[in-house]
């Protein structure tokens, strides 16, 4: 954590914020927050941004998953924005910024982030490691679609990953030139070679259903 972080903060949302994502399924769990936290402080570092904000955000950027997958963006903001405590450490106008990057941060948003702190952060959730996301996938799929077999599976990756990732796919990358975009295309690669992907997947697949899914979204 970077020293510009003032303890109190910090400790609020490490203490209150962070834990709960334990409650969320395995790929949006507080691992995955963590990588979300630490990527987007790591942008930070290139632009003239207050770290704070970028942290807070990043932190409560899922916590609306608590009500529900479909609105989580809108519902994050909600509960970034009637948390009183952050009055501790931010104005209203800081607050509002924050709002508005946590609602910008999905993936299936047909605008641009309204800020450089939406575009940091919405970056630093797409994560865009293909081993990564085949297997986030798969956790998702698993925890939510408990009835589907090894083929329902992977054909619901394979659909997943065409809908968002492949050309023409929904996923948009704010801040290019970036990594996200050269491994977007290295995914690119892999979800047009169905042999490879198929290696990949069955991989996850029996890391994963190797043990009970838990938690909820």
């Amino acid at each position: 954590m970077p020293t510009n972080i003032r303890p109190e903060l910090e400790t609020y949302i490490e203490t209150t914020i962070i834990p709960r994502y334990e409650t969320f399924d395995r790929a949006h769990d507080v691992n995955h927050v963590r990588a979300v936290i630490d990527r987007s402080l790591a942008m930070a570092a290139e632009y003239e941004v207050n770290p704070e904000m970028v942290y807070a955000i990043a932190a409560y950027h899922d916590t609306g998953l608590i009500h529900g997958r479909e609105h989580h963006h809108i519902d994050a903001g909600r509960i970034l924005a009637s948390d009183t405590e952050l009055r501790r450490w931010f104005s209203e106008e800081e607050i509002r910024t924050m709002r508005e990057a946590v609602e910008d941060h999905r993936a299936s948003s047909h605008h641009a982030p309204r800020s450089i702190y939406g575009r940091i952060v919405a970056e630093a959730d797409r994560l865009i490691d293909p081993q990564t996301i085949i297997r986030r996938t798969v956790q998702y799929s698993l925890a939510h679609y408990p009835a589907l077999d090894r083929e329902g599976h992977f054909t619901r990756c394979l659909d997943h990953l065409n809908e968002k990732y492949a050309e023409g796919g929904y996923l948009q990358l704010w801040i290019v030139p970036s990594e996200n975009q050269q491994r977007l295309e290295e995914l690119r690669r892999i979800i047009r070679d169905t042999t490879r992907l198929r290696e990949l997947f069955d991989h996850a697949f029996e890391a994963e259903s190797s043990t009970p899914p838990t938690g909820r979204q």
